[in-house]
């Protein structure tokens, strides 16, 4: 099955350089170009991407903005984000992240890397670079409020897989946690599926943040 891409960055040559790259891979298609983040909420409303490479800092509507809406439109739920920034420790890229991205990227990614980023983020997962993103989810997120509506929601899950979510704060990957809980990695992954249909949340990383959100996990923990 191919992989649409939508690309969406304000310099002509990152896209066109993102394009020359994904173009290596039999199965992904570059669907559409954005220069700014209002073109890219109405591009992944007419191609349906599977998967939109968004810079986090456009001028007009920024990257976070239009990752919001996007993955907040009944018309686009099925697009997922990427984001793009220069810099792993970008503030910015929290706010994403909480916005409904599924992941980041910096701009200055391995072609192989960036070809297996948008395959995984396709096919469902979200936290591609567990230590990475938890760090930066780590960083930012002793600047906001627990949000006590989300400690209720943890209520919902079982104790299992209110274990699994915090090994998944934590970065563990599905073989780490099925080896700390000695379970099988099958096992593992269906209570991060279970727990993610429990808690309405669109992935991992949105996982990530609740379990911050609700002090499950707290920085440095």
């Amino acid at each position: 099955m191919t992989i649409k891409v939508l690309l969406a960055d304000d310099q002509a040559l990152v896209r066109a350089g993102f394009r020359s790259l994904l173009a290596r891979s039999r199965d992904i298609t570059v669907v559409g170009e954005a220069q700014d983040g209002d073109e890219a909420v109405r591009l992944a409303a007419s191609t349906h991407p599977d998967v939109i490479l968004m810079d986090i800092r456009m001028p007009g509507t920024d990257g976070i903005t239009a990752t919001r809406r996007i993955v907040t439109d009944p018309t686009t739920l099925g697009c997922r984000v990427i984001i793009l920034t220069t810099f792993d420790t970008d503030e910015h890229v929290f706010a994403a992240l909480r916005a409904g991205a599924s992941g980041f990227l910096t701009k200055e990614v391995e072609p192989a890397e960036l070809r297996r980023a948008v395959a995984a983020v396709a096919g469902g997962d979200a936290l591609l670079s567990p230590g990475v993103t938890r760090r930066v989810i780590e960083q930012f997120a002793h600047r906001q409020d627990l949000t006590p509506s989300a400690g209720q929601r943890l209520a919902a899950l079982t104790a299992r897989e209110l274990e699994t979510v915090k090994l998944v704060a934590l970065g563990l990957s599905n073989n780490e946690i099925a080896e700390r809980l000695v379970i099988s990695p099958l096992t593992a992954k269906t209570h991060i599926t279970r727990a993610i249909a429990k808690l309405n949340v669109r992935d991992r990383v949105q996982l990530v943040i609740l379990a911050y959100e609700s002090g499950l996990i707290r920085p440095g923990a």
